[in-house]
Protein backbone atom coordinates (compact mmCIF):
# COMPACT_ATOMS: atom_id res chain seq x y z
CA UNK A 1 0.00 0.00 0.00
CA UNK A 2 0.93 3.32 -0.97
CA UNK A 3 1.76 6.14 1.96
CA UNK A 4 -0.92 8.27 2.70
CA UNK A 5 -1.07 11.39 0.79
CA UNK A 6 -3.85 12.92 3.06
CA UNK A 7 -5.76 12.59 6.57
CA UNK A 8 -9.82 13.00 6.30
CA UNK A 9 -12.10 13.43 8.80
CA UNK A 10 -15.51 12.55 8.67
CA UNK A 11 -18.64 13.90 11.11
CA UNK A 12 -21.33 10.60 10.50
CA UNK A 13 -23.86 12.56 11.93
CA UNK A 14 -27.29 11.68 12.45
CA UNK A 15 -28.93 14.63 10.37
CA UNK A 16 -26.03 15.19 8.22
CA UNK A 17 -22.67 14.11 7.22
CA UNK A 18 -19.53 16.15 5.93
CA UNK A 19 -16.00 15.14 4.76
CA UNK A 20 -12.86 17.20 5.43
CA UNK A 21 -9.47 16.68 4.20
CA UNK A 22 -5.61 18.08 4.56
CA UNK A 23 -2.63 17.55 3.01
CA UNK A 24 -0.54 15.33 5.43
CA UNK A 25 2.74 16.80 5.00
CA UNK A 26 1.93 20.35 4.85
CA UNK A 27 3.92 22.00 7.42
CA UNK A 28 0.15 23.67 8.71
CA UNK A 29 -3.47 21.82 8.93
CA UNK A 30 -4.88 23.40 5.79
CA UNK A 31 -8.09 21.85 6.26
CA UNK A 32 -10.73 22.11 3.47
CA UNK A 33 -14.40 20.54 3.18
CA UNK A 34 -15.22 17.97 0.40
CA UNK A 35 -18.09 18.62 -2.45
CA UNK A 36 -20.68 15.83 -2.22
CA UNK A 37 -22.00 15.46 -5.66
CA UNK A 38 -25.48 13.98 -4.59
CA UNK A 39 -28.99 13.84 -6.27
CA UNK A 40 -31.32 16.61 -5.31
CA UNK A 41 -34.33 15.47 -7.34
CA UNK A 42 -34.70 12.70 -9.32
CA UNK A 43 -31.93 12.78 -12.50
CA UNK A 44 -30.43 16.10 -11.10
CA UNK A 45 -27.23 16.05 -9.35
CA UNK A 46 -25.73 18.75 -7.46
CA UNK A 47 -22.43 19.60 -5.16
CA UNK A 48 -23.44 19.86 -1.71
CA UNK A 49 -20.83 20.38 1.50
CA UNK A 50 -22.87 18.04 3.28
CA UNK A 51 -24.49 14.93 2.88
CA UNK A 52 -28.16 14.54 4.95
CA UNK A 53 -28.42 11.02 6.50
CA UNK A 54 -30.99 9.94 5.21
CA UNK A 55 -32.07 6.68 2.74
CA UNK A 56 -34.47 6.24 0.65
CA UNK A 57 -35.83 2.56 -0.67
CA UNK A 58 -37.61 3.16 -4.19
CA UNK A 59 -39.06 0.49 -6.22
CA UNK A 60 -38.49 -0.97 -9.86
CA UNK A 61 -40.12 1.94 -11.28
CA UNK A 62 -37.20 4.08 -10.12
CA UNK A 63 -34.79 1.46 -10.77
CA UNK A 64 -36.11 0.95 -14.76
CA UNK A 65 -36.49 4.82 -15.24
CA UNK A 66 -32.66 5.47 -13.79
CA UNK A 67 -33.87 8.42 -12.06
CA UNK A 68 -31.84 7.49 -8.75
CA UNK A 69 -28.73 6.84 -10.52
CA UNK A 70 -25.27 8.62 -9.64
CA UNK A 71 -22.20 9.26 -11.69
CA UNK A 72 -20.59 6.10 -10.21
CA UNK A 73 -23.93 3.91 -9.81
CA UNK A 74 -25.97 2.64 -11.95
CA UNK A 75 -29.45 0.82 -11.83
CA UNK A 76 -30.23 2.25 -8.06
CA UNK A 77 -33.37 1.54 -6.02
CA UNK A 78 -32.54 3.17 -3.25
CA UNK A 79 -31.22 7.07 -3.07
CA UNK A 80 -29.13 8.66 -0.12
CA UNK A 81 -28.93 12.61 0.69
CA UNK A 82 -30.76 15.26 -0.28
CA UNK A 83 -33.35 13.59 -2.47
CA UNK A 84 -34.04 11.16 0.53
CA UNK A 85 -34.24 13.68 2.97
CA UNK A 86 -37.45 15.45 0.79
CA UNK A 87 -38.75 12.18 0.37
CA UNK A 88 -38.88 11.43 3.98
CA UNK A 89 -41.92 13.99 4.43
CA UNK A 90 -44.08 12.86 1.31
CA UNK A 91 -42.91 8.94 1.31
CA UNK A 92 -41.69 8.23 5.24
CA UNK A 93 -42.98 4.92 5.12
CA UNK A 94 -39.83 4.37 2.45
CA UNK A 95 -37.55 6.90 4.06
CA UNK A 96 -35.04 5.63 6.67
CA UNK A 97 -33.62 8.33 8.91
CA UNK A 98 -31.61 8.48 12.32
CA UNK A 99 -30.14 5.07 11.65
CA UNK A 100 -27.01 6.74 13.74
CA UNK A 101 -29.23 6.51 16.82
CA UNK A 102 -30.27 2.76 16.05
CA UNK A 103 -26.96 1.59 16.49
CA UNK A 104 -26.91 2.24 20.05
CA UNK A 105 -29.98 0.73 20.30
CA UNK A 106 -29.47 -2.67 22.30
CA UNK A 107 -32.92 -3.79 22.70
CA UNK A 108 -33.26 -4.64 18.90
CA UNK A 109 -31.15 -6.59 16.34
CA UNK A 110 -28.92 -4.04 14.65
CA UNK A 111 -27.96 -5.95 11.92
CA UNK A 112 -32.16 -7.09 10.97
CA UNK A 113 -33.52 -5.25 8.38
CA UNK A 114 -36.10 -2.96 10.78
CA UNK A 115 -35.88 0.01 9.09
CA UNK A 116 -37.55 2.24 8.30
CA UNK A 117 -39.31 1.74 11.74
CA UNK A 118 -43.43 0.34 11.53
CA UNK A 119 -42.94 0.50 8.19
CA UNK A 120 -45.84 -1.69 7.06
CA UNK A 121 -45.64 -5.30 5.81
CA UNK A 122 -44.56 -5.31 2.53
CA UNK A 123 -42.24 -2.45 2.24
CA UNK A 124 -38.60 -2.42 1.87
CA UNK A 125 -36.19 -2.55 4.68
CA UNK A 126 -32.65 -2.02 5.67
CA UNK A 127 -30.76 -2.64 8.95
CA UNK A 128 -29.23 0.40 10.83
CA UNK A 129 -25.70 -1.34 9.97
CA UNK A 130 -26.27 -1.43 6.23
CA UNK A 131 -27.95 2.45 6.45
CA UNK A 132 -24.66 3.58 7.85
CA UNK A 133 -22.35 2.01 5.13
CA UNK A 134 -24.63 3.26 2.41
CA UNK A 135 -24.00 7.13 3.76
CA UNK A 136 -20.18 6.19 4.33
CA UNK A 137 -20.21 4.39 0.95
CA UNK A 138 -21.54 7.41 -0.62
CA UNK A 139 -18.88 9.30 0.80
CA UNK A 140 -15.83 7.00 0.15
CA UNK A 141 -17.37 7.25 -3.84
CA UNK A 142 -17.28 11.02 -3.47
CA UNK A 143 -13.73 11.31 -2.58
CA UNK A 144 -12.42 8.38 -4.89
CA UNK A 145 -14.34 10.47 -7.82
CA UNK A 146 -12.28 13.67 -6.37
CA UNK A 147 -9.08 11.86 -5.99
CA UNK A 148 -8.74 9.00 -7.72
CA UNK A 149 -4.83 8.86 -7.44
CA UNK A 150 -5.60 8.47 -3.76
CA UNK A 151 -8.39 6.37 -2.62
CA UNK A 152 -9.65 6.76 0.34
CA UNK A 153 -8.89 2.71 1.34
CA UNK A 154 -5.24 4.08 1.33
CA UNK A 155 -5.60 7.47 3.12
CA UNK A 156 -5.23 8.29 7.18
CA UNK A 157 -8.82 8.33 8.13
CA UNK A 158 -10.82 9.75 11.33
CA UNK A 159 -14.42 8.63 11.99
CA UNK A 160 -15.99 10.73 14.63
CA UNK A 161 -18.96 9.06 16.84
CA UNK A 162 -20.81 10.48 19.77
CA UNK A 163 -18.97 10.72 23.15
CA UNK A 164 -21.67 8.50 24.80
CA UNK A 165 -21.62 5.53 21.87
CA UNK A 166 -20.06 2.33 23.97
CA UNK A 167 -18.04 -0.51 22.49
CA UNK A 168 -21.11 -2.28 20.42
CA UNK A 169 -22.03 0.56 19.34
CA UNK A 170 -18.53 1.68 18.27
CA UNK A 171 -17.85 -1.84 16.87
CA UNK A 172 -21.14 -1.57 14.50
CA UNK A 173 -19.76 1.50 13.21
CA UNK A 174 -16.17 0.34 12.67
CA UNK A 175 -17.97 -2.56 10.71
CA UNK A 176 -20.26 -0.19 8.43
CA UNK A 177 -17.04 1.45 8.02
CA UNK A 178 -15.05 -1.41 7.05
CA UNK A 179 -18.08 -2.64 4.39
CA UNK A 180 -17.85 0.92 3.04
CA UNK A 181 -14.59 0.93 2.12
CA UNK A 182 -12.91 2.41 4.29
CA UNK A 183 -9.66 1.32 5.67
CA UNK A 184 -9.51 -0.72 8.64
CA UNK A 185 -6.90 1.20 10.26
CA UNK A 186 -9.28 4.22 10.59
CA UNK A 187 -9.58 5.89 13.70
CA UNK A 188 -12.61 6.72 15.98
CA UNK A 189 -13.21 10.10 17.63
CA UNK A 190 -15.37 11.34 19.64
CA UNK A 191 -17.67 14.23 18.23
CA UNK A 192 -17.31 17.04 21.31
CA UNK A 193 -13.11 16.50 21.20
CA UNK A 194 -13.26 17.03 17.71
CA UNK A 195 -15.16 20.68 17.87
CA UNK A 196 -12.61 21.08 20.52
CA UNK A 197 -9.85 20.02 17.98
CA UNK A 198 -11.35 22.76 14.98
CA UNK A 199 -11.38 25.37 17.59
CA UNK A 200 -7.38 24.59 18.46
CA UNK A 201 -6.82 24.27 15.00
CA UNK A 202 -8.23 27.87 14.39
CA UNK A 203 -6.02 29.54 17.53
CA UNK A 204 -3.17 27.13 17.09
CA UNK A 205 -0.50 27.86 20.07
CA UNK A 206 -2.40 31.36 20.99
CA UNK A 207 -5.29 29.06 22.76
CA UNK A 208 -3.16 29.25 25.86
CA UNK A 209 -4.09 32.97 26.00
CA UNK A 210 -7.75 32.33 26.68
CA UNK A 211 -7.08 29.23 28.89
CA UNK A 212 -5.31 29.00 32.41
CA UNK A 213 -4.65 25.97 34.39
CA UNK A 214 -7.73 24.37 36.26
CA UNK A 215 -10.47 26.15 33.77
CA UNK A 216 -13.06 23.85 33.09
CA UNK A 217 -14.45 23.71 29.72
CA UNK A 218 -18.21 22.01 29.18
CA UNK A 219 -18.97 20.89 25.62
CA UNK A 220 -22.27 21.00 24.98
CA UNK A 221 -23.37 19.28 21.51
CA UNK A 222 -26.89 18.98 20.73
CA UNK A 223 -27.27 17.28 17.53
CA UNK A 224 -29.95 15.68 15.32
CA UNK A 225 -30.12 12.82 17.97
CA UNK A 226 -28.38 12.85 20.47
CA UNK A 227 -27.04 15.14 22.88
CA UNK A 228 -23.03 14.35 24.44
CA UNK A 229 -21.91 16.35 27.27
CA UNK A 230 -17.79 16.34 28.02
CA UNK A 231 -15.73 17.90 29.83
CA UNK A 232 -11.96 18.83 29.68
CA UNK A 233 -9.70 20.85 32.27
CA UNK A 234 -6.74 22.57 31.64
CA UNK A 235 -3.76 21.11 34.06
CA UNK A 236 -0.26 21.82 33.18
CA UNK A 237 2.94 19.67 31.71
CA UNK A 238 6.94 20.48 31.87
CA UNK A 239 5.48 24.09 32.12
CA UNK A 240 2.88 24.36 28.99
CA UNK A 241 -0.60 24.10 29.53
CA UNK A 242 -2.54 20.89 28.22
CA UNK A 243 -5.61 19.58 27.97
CA UNK A 244 -7.59 16.30 29.68
CA UNK A 245 -10.66 15.10 29.46
CA UNK A 246 -11.96 13.90 32.60
CA UNK A 247 -15.74 13.06 31.80
CA UNK A 248 -18.22 12.15 29.54
CA UNK A 249 -21.69 11.96 29.84
CA UNK A 250 -24.60 9.50 29.72
CA UNK A 251 -26.29 8.44 25.92
CA UNK A 252 -28.90 10.53 25.43
CA UNK A 253 -31.27 10.12 23.17
CA UNK A 254 -32.68 14.00 22.95
CA UNK A 255 -32.17 16.14 20.43
CA UNK A 256 -33.23 17.80 17.31
CA UNK A 257 -35.60 15.09 16.13
CA UNK A 258 -37.28 15.57 19.70
CA UNK A 259 -37.80 18.97 18.64
CA UNK A 260 -39.35 18.35 14.84
CA UNK A 261 -41.64 15.82 17.27
CA UNK A 262 -42.79 18.24 19.22
CA UNK A 263 -43.34 20.88 17.13
CA UNK A 264 -45.38 18.19 14.73
CA UNK A 265 -47.36 17.53 17.85
CA UNK A 266 -48.24 21.46 18.51
CA UNK A 267 -49.14 22.04 14.72
CA UNK A 268 -51.31 18.75 14.43
CA UNK A 269 -53.55 20.88 17.10
CA UNK A 270 -53.43 23.75 14.42
CA UNK A 271 -54.49 21.39 11.98
CA UNK A 272 -57.39 20.01 14.11
CA UNK A 273 -58.29 23.35 14.72
CA UNK A 274 -58.97 23.85 11.22
CA UNK A 275 -61.22 20.67 11.17
CA UNK A 276 -58.54 18.38 9.86
CA UNK A 277 -57.42 15.11 12.05
CA UNK A 278 -54.44 13.22 10.73
CA UNK A 279 -53.93 9.93 10.17
CA UNK A 280 -50.72 8.23 11.02
CA UNK A 281 -49.29 8.39 7.91
CA UNK A 282 -50.20 12.21 7.65
CA UNK A 283 -48.78 12.29 11.63
CA UNK A 284 -44.98 10.80 10.35
CA UNK A 285 -44.90 12.87 7.25
CA UNK A 286 -45.69 16.15 9.41
CA UNK A 287 -42.90 15.00 12.02
CA UNK A 288 -40.47 15.46 8.86
CA UNK A 289 -42.07 18.80 7.33
CA UNK A 290 -42.19 20.51 10.72
CA UNK A 291 -37.87 19.71 10.79
CA UNK A 292 -37.71 22.25 7.66
CA UNK A 293 -40.15 24.07 9.59
CA UNK A 294 -38.15 24.41 12.70
CA UNK A 295 -34.64 25.39 11.13
CA UNK A 296 -36.24 28.29 8.82
CA UNK A 297 -38.17 29.76 12.36
CA UNK A 298 -35.19 29.10 14.61
CA UNK A 299 -32.46 30.56 11.92
CA UNK A 300 -34.53 33.41 10.15
CA UNK A 301 -35.20 36.01 13.18
CA UNK A 302 -37.38 38.32 11.14
CA UNK A 303 -39.36 35.52 9.84
CA UNK A 304 -43.08 35.77 11.64
CA UNK A 305 -44.84 32.08 10.66
CA UNK A 306 -43.94 29.26 8.56
CA UNK A 307 -46.27 27.27 6.21
CA UNK A 308 -46.78 23.60 7.60
CA UNK A 309 -47.82 21.17 4.55
CA UNK A 310 -48.87 17.47 4.47
CA UNK A 311 -50.31 15.59 1.62
CA UNK A 312 -54.23 14.89 1.24
CA UNK A 313 -55.71 11.71 2.76
CA UNK A 314 -59.16 12.05 3.21
CA UNK A 315 -61.96 11.69 0.03
CA UNK A 316 -62.09 15.04 -0.51
CA UNK A 317 -58.27 15.94 -0.23
CA UNK A 318 -56.61 12.99 -2.75
CA UNK A 319 -54.08 14.64 -4.26
CA UNK A 320 -54.04 17.82 -2.44
CA UNK A 321 -52.43 19.29 0.54
CA UNK A 322 -53.57 21.16 3.99
CA UNK A 323 -51.23 23.98 5.39
CA UNK A 324 -51.37 26.10 8.08
CA UNK A 325 -48.68 28.80 9.20
CA UNK A 326 -46.50 27.78 12.60
CA UNK A 327 -46.34 31.09 14.27
CA UNK A 328 -42.68 31.87 15.13
CA UNK A 329 -42.86 33.19 18.73
CA UNK A 330 -45.19 29.83 19.58
CA UNK A 331 -42.60 27.91 17.98
CA UNK A 332 -39.79 29.35 20.04
CA UNK A 333 -41.29 29.16 23.09
CA UNK A 334 -41.81 25.49 22.88
CA UNK A 335 -38.82 24.54 22.09
CA UNK A 336 -37.20 26.69 24.65
CA UNK A 337 -39.30 25.80 27.75
CA UNK A 338 -39.25 21.95 26.83
CA UNK A 339 -35.81 21.69 25.91
CA UNK A 340 -33.99 24.48 27.59
CA UNK A 341 -36.27 25.38 30.98
CA UNK A 342 -34.82 27.09 33.61
CA UNK A 343 -34.04 24.92 37.16
CA UNK A 344 -31.79 24.51 39.47
CA UNK A 345 -28.15 23.34 39.88
CA UNK A 346 -29.62 20.37 41.41
CA UNK A 347 -32.21 19.50 39.39
CA UNK A 348 -32.57 16.09 37.69
CA UNK A 349 -35.00 14.53 34.82
CA UNK A 350 -38.58 14.32 35.93
CA UNK A 351 -38.74 10.33 34.80
CA UNK A 352 -42.85 9.88 35.71
CA UNK A 353 -44.35 6.63 35.54
CA UNK A 354 -44.02 4.58 32.76
CA UNK A 355 -46.53 2.32 31.46
CA UNK A 356 -46.86 -1.26 31.72
CA UNK A 357 -46.64 -1.88 27.82
CA UNK A 358 -44.17 0.07 25.67
CA UNK A 359 -43.58 0.20 22.03
CA UNK A 360 -40.16 -0.93 21.21
CA UNK A 361 -38.78 2.22 19.28
CA UNK A 362 -35.89 4.08 19.92
CA UNK A 363 -35.75 4.40 23.87
CA UNK A 364 -35.75 8.89 23.74
CA UNK A 365 -35.72 10.38 27.28
CA UNK A 366 -38.81 10.51 29.00
CA UNK A 367 -37.64 14.51 29.89
CA UNK A 368 -36.47 16.39 27.06
CA UNK A 369 -35.23 18.90 29.46
CA UNK A 370 -31.50 19.55 28.43
CA UNK A 371 -30.73 21.80 31.45
CA UNK A 372 -32.20 19.09 33.67
CA UNK A 373 -29.69 16.47 32.08
CA UNK A 374 -27.03 18.84 32.40
CA UNK A 375 -27.21 19.69 35.94
CA UNK A 376 -27.17 15.75 36.96
CA UNK A 377 -24.03 15.13 34.67
CA UNK A 378 -22.32 18.54 36.26
CA UNK A 379 -23.53 16.47 39.86
CA UNK A 380 -22.15 13.53 39.22
CA UNK A 381 -18.48 14.93 37.98
CA UNK A 382 -17.79 16.79 40.42
CA UNK A 383 -14.00 16.95 41.60
CA UNK A 384 -12.72 17.21 45.19
CA UNK A 385 -12.95 21.17 44.91
CA UNK A 386 -15.72 21.62 43.10
CA UNK A 387 -14.44 23.43 40.25
CA UNK A 388 -17.21 25.27 38.18
CA UNK A 389 -17.58 25.46 34.34
CA UNK A 390 -15.33 28.47 33.47
CA UNK A 391 -15.79 28.01 29.66
CA UNK A 392 -18.73 26.97 26.82
CA UNK A 393 -18.38 25.13 23.50
CA UNK A 394 -21.03 24.63 21.87
CA UNK A 395 -21.39 22.34 19.16
CA UNK A 396 -24.00 20.79 17.22
CA UNK A 397 -27.40 21.61 14.76
CA UNK A 398 -29.32 22.52 17.45
CA UNK A 399 -27.19 25.55 18.71
CA UNK A 400 -27.46 27.53 15.33
CA UNK A 401 -30.11 29.28 16.99
CA UNK A 402 -28.71 32.35 19.63
CA UNK A 403 -31.80 31.75 21.40
CA UNK A 404 -30.88 28.04 22.65
CA UNK A 405 -27.26 29.30 23.07
CA UNK A 406 -28.25 32.03 25.02
CA UNK A 407 -30.53 30.31 27.62
CA UNK A 408 -27.76 27.75 28.37
CA UNK A 409 -25.46 30.40 29.24
CA UNK A 410 -28.35 32.13 31.63
CA UNK A 411 -29.16 28.79 33.25
CA UNK A 412 -25.32 28.47 33.53
CA UNK A 413 -24.93 31.64 35.58
CA UNK A 414 -27.44 30.66 37.62
CA UNK A 415 -25.74 27.60 38.94
CA UNK A 416 -22.69 29.48 39.82
CA UNK A 417 -21.14 32.83 41.65
CA UNK A 418 -19.19 33.56 38.24
CA UNK A 419 -20.79 32.93 35.16
CA UNK A 420 -19.11 30.91 32.49
CA UNK A 421 -17.49 32.04 29.33
CA UNK A 422 -18.23 31.58 25.58
CA UNK A 423 -14.80 30.39 23.81
CA UNK A 424 -13.70 33.24 22.04
CA UNK A 425 -13.42 32.93 18.03
CA UNK A 426 -15.71 31.24 14.83
CA UNK A 427 -17.91 28.23 15.81
CA UNK A 428 -18.92 26.77 12.91
CA UNK A 429 -21.23 24.34 14.01
CA UNK A 430 -22.23 22.63 10.52
CA UNK A 431 -18.57 21.32 10.01
CA UNK A 432 -16.27 22.24 13.25
CA UNK A 433 -16.84 18.21 13.58
CA UNK A 434 -15.04 17.33 10.27
CA UNK A 435 -12.88 20.00 10.62
CA UNK A 436 -11.36 18.93 13.87
CA UNK A 437 -11.22 15.24 12.87
CA UNK A 438 -9.26 15.89 10.29
CA UNK A 439 -7.22 18.57 12.42
CA UNK A 440 -6.34 15.85 14.87
CA UNK A 441 -5.56 13.06 12.48
CA UNK A 442 -3.08 15.84 11.03
CA UNK A 443 -1.88 16.92 14.94
CA UNK A 444 -1.31 12.89 15.59
CA UNK A 445 1.22 12.82 13.11
CA UNK A 446 2.84 16.83 13.41
CA UNK A 447 2.72 16.64 17.25
CA UNK A 448 0.40 19.45 17.78
CA UNK A 449 -1.71 19.95 21.14
CA UNK A 450 -3.20 16.21 22.26
CA UNK A 451 -6.35 15.87 24.55
CA UNK A 452 -5.60 13.35 26.90
CA UNK A 453 -7.63 11.31 29.09
CA UNK A 454 -7.63 7.42 28.35
CA UNK A 455 -10.86 5.60 28.16
CA UNK A 456 -13.87 7.89 29.76
CA UNK A 457 -15.80 4.19 30.64
CA UNK A 458 -14.71 1.69 33.11
CA UNK A 459 -15.27 -1.92 32.12
CA UNK A 460 -16.36 -4.92 33.57
CA UNK A 461 -16.87 -8.76 32.96
CA UNK A 462 -19.97 -10.17 34.47
CA UNK A 463 -18.85 -13.26 36.20
CA UNK A 464 -21.21 -16.08 37.37
CA UNK A 465 -21.58 -16.49 41.40
CA UNK A 466 -21.17 -20.18 42.49
CA UNK A 467 -23.86 -21.26 45.00
CA UNK A 468 -26.63 -23.66 44.54
CA UNK A 469 -29.26 -23.53 42.33
CA UNK A 470 -32.42 -21.88 42.65
CA UNK A 471 -35.53 -22.86 40.10
CA UNK A 472 -36.63 -20.05 37.64
CA UNK A 473 -33.95 -17.38 39.11
CA UNK A 474 -30.39 -16.74 37.13
CA UNK A 475 -27.56 -16.74 38.96
CA UNK A 476 -26.20 -13.51 40.59
CA UNK A 477 -23.62 -12.16 39.00
CA UNK A 478 -20.13 -9.90 40.32
CA UNK A 479 -18.43 -7.81 38.12
CA UNK A 480 -15.08 -7.51 38.33
CA UNK A 481 -12.81 -4.80 36.46
CA UNK A 482 -10.74 -4.58 33.96
CA UNK A 483 -10.68 -1.53 32.65
CA UNK A 484 -10.29 1.79 34.92
CA UNK A 485 -11.82 5.04 33.57
CA UNK A 486 -8.55 6.56 32.13
CA UNK A 487 -6.28 3.55 30.94
CA UNK A 488 -4.46 5.15 28.10
CA UNK A 489 -4.05 3.41 24.54
CA UNK A 490 -1.18 1.74 23.68
CA UNK A 491 -1.36 0.25 27.34
CA UNK A 492 -1.61 -3.26 29.39
CA UNK A 493 -2.08 -3.94 32.80
CA UNK A 494 -2.83 -7.40 34.84
CA UNK A 495 -6.21 -7.58 36.20
CA UNK A 496 -5.28 -8.87 40.13
CA UNK A 497 -8.35 -11.03 41.00
CA UNK A 498 -9.39 -14.69 42.14
CA UNK A 499 -9.22 -17.37 39.38
CA UNK A 500 -12.07 -17.32 37.19
CA UNK A 501 -13.59 -20.41 35.46
CA UNK A 502 -13.55 -19.43 31.28
CA UNK A 503 -15.75 -21.77 29.53
CA UNK A 504 -14.16 -23.35 26.88
CA UNK A 505 -14.88 -26.24 24.03
CA UNK A 506 -18.85 -24.93 23.69
CA UNK A 507 -20.30 -21.59 22.90
CA UNK A 508 -20.63 -19.73 25.99
CA UNK A 509 -22.15 -16.14 26.55
CA UNK A 510 -19.70 -13.29 28.09
CA UNK A 511 -21.08 -10.01 29.66
CA UNK A 512 -19.75 -6.87 29.47
CA UNK A 513 -20.58 -3.46 31.45
CA UNK A 514 -19.54 -0.25 31.47
CA UNK A 515 -19.99 2.91 33.74
CA UNK A 516 -18.74 6.70 33.35
CA UNK A 517 -19.39 7.98 36.72
CA UNK A 518 -16.94 5.08 38.36
CA UNK A 519 -13.67 6.75 38.82
CA UNK A 520 -12.35 4.88 41.63
CA UNK A 521 -13.23 1.50 40.25
CA UNK A 522 -9.57 -0.11 40.26
CA UNK A 523 -8.92 -3.38 38.14
CA UNK A 524 -9.94 -6.40 40.11
CA UNK A 525 -12.18 -4.95 41.90
CA UNK A 526 -15.61 -7.12 42.41
CA UNK A 527 -18.98 -5.43 42.64
CA UNK A 528 -21.59 -7.52 44.19
CA UNK A 529 -24.11 -4.54 44.12
CA UNK A 530 -24.22 -1.50 41.92
CA UNK A 531 -26.66 1.24 41.00
CA UNK A 532 -28.52 0.89 37.22
CA UNK A 533 -27.79 4.42 36.99
CA UNK A 534 -24.33 3.72 37.47
CA UNK A 535 -22.99 0.52 35.31
CA UNK A 536 -25.03 -0.11 31.83
CA UNK A 537 -24.94 -3.76 29.88
CA UNK A 538 -23.73 -3.45 26.63
CA UNK A 539 -24.14 -6.48 23.93
CA UNK A 540 -22.84 -9.41 25.33
CA UNK A 541 -20.37 -11.50 22.94
CA UNK A 542 -21.39 -15.20 21.90
CA UNK A 543 -18.69 -17.42 20.93
CA UNK A 544 -16.67 -20.95 21.14
CA UNK A 545 -13.21 -20.96 22.15
CA UNK A 546 -10.90 -23.67 21.83
CA UNK A 547 -10.50 -26.29 24.41
CA UNK A 548 -7.48 -26.59 26.55
CA UNK A 549 -6.18 -30.00 26.14
CA UNK A 550 -4.29 -30.18 29.39
CA UNK A 551 -7.05 -29.54 31.08
CA UNK A 552 -10.11 -32.74 30.94
CA UNK A 553 -12.98 -30.09 32.41
CA UNK A 554 -15.11 -27.75 30.49
CA UNK A 555 -13.63 -24.59 31.75
CA UNK A 556 -10.33 -23.51 32.65
CA UNK A 557 -9.22 -21.35 35.54
CA UNK A 558 -7.85 -17.85 34.23
CA UNK A 559 -6.99 -14.22 35.05
CA UNK A 560 -7.32 -11.80 33.04
CA UNK A 561 -4.87 -9.07 31.38
CA UNK A 562 -6.26 -5.77 29.80
CA UNK A 563 -4.61 -4.43 26.80
CA UNK A 564 -6.02 -0.88 24.82
CA UNK A 565 -4.58 -0.93 21.58
CA UNK A 566 -3.38 2.18 19.44
CA UNK A 567 -6.66 1.91 17.49
CA UNK A 568 -9.11 1.84 20.44
CA UNK A 569 -10.01 -1.66 20.86
CA UNK A 570 -9.85 -3.51 24.09
CA UNK A 571 -8.29 -7.01 24.02
CA UNK A 572 -9.06 -9.08 27.14
CA UNK A 573 -6.82 -11.63 27.73
CA UNK A 574 -7.77 -14.75 29.74
CA UNK A 575 -4.59 -16.81 30.98
CA UNK A 576 -4.35 -19.72 32.56
CA UNK A 577 -1.60 -20.18 35.32
CA UNK A 578 -1.84 -24.02 34.71
CA UNK A 579 -0.91 -24.10 31.13
CA UNK A 580 -0.06 -21.21 29.97
CA UNK A 581 -3.04 -20.91 27.55
CA UNK A 582 -4.21 -17.98 26.28
CA UNK A 583 -7.57 -16.86 24.80
CA UNK A 584 -8.69 -13.77 23.84
CA UNK A 585 -11.80 -11.68 23.80
CA UNK A 586 -11.77 -8.21 21.79
CA UNK A 587 -14.22 -5.47 21.38
CA UNK A 588 -13.64 -1.74 20.81
CA UNK A 589 -13.59 1.04 23.38
CA UNK A 590 -11.93 4.18 21.38
CA UNK A 591 -13.43 6.78 23.47
CA UNK A 592 -10.62 9.25 22.38
CA UNK A 593 -6.99 9.91 21.76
Amino acid sequence: MMPANFVVGIDLGTTNSVVAYAPLESEQAEVELLELPQLIAANTVDNRHSLPSFCYLGGDAEKSQQSLDLPWAADRDFAVGEIARRQSADAPDRTVGGAKSWLSHHKVDRQAPILPWNAPEGMPKISPVEATRRYLEHLVAAWNAKFPESPLAEQTVVLTVPASFDASARELTREAATGAGLPDTLVLLEEPQAAVYAWLNHWDDKWRKQLKVNDRLLICDVGGGTTDLTLVEVDEEGGELSLRRVAVGNHLLVGGDNMDLALAFDVSTLFADKGVNLDPWQSVSLWHSCRAAKESLLQDEGAEAHPVSVLGRGSKLIGGTVTVDVPRDRAMQLLLDGFFPKCGADAHPERGHASGFQELGLPYESDPAITRHLATFLQAHRDDENKPVTHVLFNGGVFKSDAFQDRLMEVLADWSSEAPQRLAGPHDLDYAVARGATYYGWAKKHGGIRIRGGTARAYYIGVERAGLAIPGAPRPLNLVNVVPIGMEEGTSIHVPSQEVGLVVGETAKFRFFSSPIRKDDQPGLALQRWEEEEISETDPLETLLTKDEAIQESYVPVNFESKITELGQLELWCVSPRTGGRWKLEFNVREDD
